[in-house]
Parts: C-alpha cells; structure tokens; sequence
C-alpha cells in the first residue's frame, strides 16, 4: 500500500514542548511510519532533529550531525512523505531569512494551507542553532536565550521544514519553519539566518492533518490555558549574541 502523501503528522502539539513538557515514549521508528521527512526534536530537547529521505539525523547542542536510531524518543516532531507538487528556481537568490521568507510566501498559494518546503541549493552563509540536552526543567523560551549557535560559509544543503497556518499556532510552529542540513552530512540545525545566489524550491501542498496526543502524566495534568504565542516566537527567532558561536570550516570539497 502506497503511503498517503498528502497528510502532515504531528506528534504532539507544540504548546506542550513550549510549556516544558520535554519527554515522550514516541520513538523514530514511529514517526517515520508517518512520514520520510521530518523536523523537530529529542527528548529532554537533546539537539535538532532533521529526517530527510527517510534519514534521520541529529545536530547536537555542540554542533555535531550524527544518524539516530529507530528505537530513540522524541516530544515534538512534524513530518510527511515528501512528494513535490511544484518546483521553482529562485535564479536571483536571497540575502537574508527573511528574504527568503518572502519569497516563499510568494509561491505558496494560500496562507490557509499546510506546505511541506525543501530548499536546495549552494548557500554563501548560513546560520543554525541546536540546544543542549537538558538534564533538569526550564521553560523553552529560557533556554533558547542561550542557545549556542553554528556559521558555515559556501556550503551545499538543504533547508527542510514546513509552513503552516496562523490559525494553527497551539498545535504547530505558525508560518514557515526550517531546518538545515548539509550534503556532507557535518554541519546542520535549526535555521536563523542564510544567504544564497541561487537556489530550487520545492512544495508539497498539505490538506490533511493527524496529530497524536500524549499520554504521559505530564501532560494530562498540564494547563494549556496560557497563551503561548510570544513565548514560542521568541524561541524560534534569532537572538542577540549571548552564547557560543563556532565556525564550521571551509568550504565543501
């Protein structure tokens, strides 16, 4: 049976990772029932998760990549089977996230849909971000405050992630969220800033939605009634230089 190619998974809703909840008995294996191309994160927040081509990796708070196995856990993970509908060059480049931001809204057709987006190309810079594991409870928005961060110059990649509606903001991250990967599998992470002459853009349109609640003591008896809209765009946005800041050397062979 062919998988449905149309359906975005998600694992648990992100308020529950905004609000602490960093543990769940969802495994690898799991998620990539549901899909061959994912992004979120590991329990107790331990680095960012890039699936690509049914490849799971992980990019550790010190900035390594490294293949994760089936049987590891995670709180927070979207995904789908990647199948392109439309394809783009984007011949003049971007300068900047936000530029490339803009001109991915410009290809999308509707704000009101869900979009799986993968962006290949040769990138001039670009800029990442993990988080270290964490042993002991602090609300995400602290601990991206601190978050170390990773720079690499003229490197191959690909940026993986999706958009998804505003109206959708207390089950997934609102508009448009990336996460990077290198072709030489050495440097990745959470996307904060990026420049390229040229790159291709690919879109896969979502009309379908499943979502898994958990089960765990944690979140039955957490209160979901706050507001958490600030807290998780100040989380995902890029801050003011306060933690490490490490170069990934020289540009791919």
């Amino acid at each position: 049976m062919q998988p449905e190619n149309d359906i975005l998974f998600i694992s648990a809703p992100v308020n529950a990772l905004v609000e602490g909840i960093f543990k769940a008995d969802t495994t690898i294996g799991e998620i990539r029932q549901h899909g061959d191309f994912a992004l979120g994160t590991f329990n107790q927040l331990d680095g960012e998760m890039v699936m690509l081509d049914g490849h799971t990796y992980q990019v550790s708070g010190k900035g390594d990549v490294s293949p994760v196995a089936d049987d590891v856990h995670s709180p927070f993970a979207i995904a789908t089977f990647f199948r392109e509908l439309s394809r783009d060059d984007v011949a003049e480049g971007f300068e900047s996230v936000d530029d490339l931001f803009a001109k991915l809204q410009d290809l999308l057709p509707s704000q009101n849909m869900m979009y799986a987006l993968r962006i290949e190309g040769r990138f001039s810079f670009v800029r990442t971000r993990s988080v270290p594991r964490q042993e002991y409870y602090r609300p995400l928005v602290e601990i991206t405050r601190n978050q170390p961060t990773f720079e690499r110059t003229d490197v191959q990649g690909s940026l993986i992630g999706f958009h998804t509606p505003a109206f959708m903001s207390s089950l997934n991250v609102p508009g448009i969220h990336l996460h990077f990967l290198s072709d030489d599998l050495a440097f990745g992470g959470h996307l904060l800033q990026c420049r390229a002459q040229h790159a291709t853009v690919r879109v896969q349109i979502l009309r379908r939605l499943r979502m898994d609640l958990p089960t765990s003591l944690a979140y039955l008896t957490a209160d979901f009634s706050r507001d958490t809209a600030d807290d998780l765009a100040e989380a995902e946005k890029e801050q003011a230089p306060c933690g490490q800041v490490q170069v990934h050397g020289g540009k791919d062979k």
